[in-house]
């Protein structure tokens, strides 16, 4: 299981729907690395402003790429993600991770990132097994 879930959690989901905020703090505690990621370069984007901030640095071990790669490969947990954070979220190379504001002013910038030529041009073959 990619998530911990506690019982009350999982018992609100069988019941029907589930509160966001619970959803985005089971997020929180069951993947840490990603969380961090993830909120850090949101603060980095408040701070610095411009058009995206972006992390290049490769996870430290497979348990932190892991959680990379379960919270931003899962519609649910990426869509909870954006809209608790209030921004978009771009992910290439198992690792890298960018954060956009929600401003129509970065979406060509954005659409540059996640093309296939950004996907082409952000190959590099230490990445080849990530």
């Amino acid at each position: 299981m990619s998530l911990d879930v506690s019982p009350a959690l999982l018992e609100q989901a069988e019941r029907g729907e589930v509160d966001e905020a619970a959803f985005v703090d089971c997020v929180r505690t069951s993947l840490p690395y990603a969380w961090e990621m993830i909120s850090s370069l949101v603060a980095q984007l408040k701070v610095d402003g411009g058009q995206f901030a972006d992390n290049q640095t490769p996870p430290p071990d497979e348990q932190a790429r892991g959680q990379l790669l379960r919270a931003l490969a899962s519609d649910a947990i990426r869509g909870a993600l954006q809209r608790h954070f209030g921004v978009r979220l771009a992910f290439q190379n198992c690792h890298r991770v960018a954060v956009f504001p929600l401003d129509a002013s970065v979406d060509e910038r954005l659409a540059r990132f996640t093309s296939i030529r950004g996907q082409i041009l952000n190959q590099s073959p230490e990445l080849r097994d990530c």
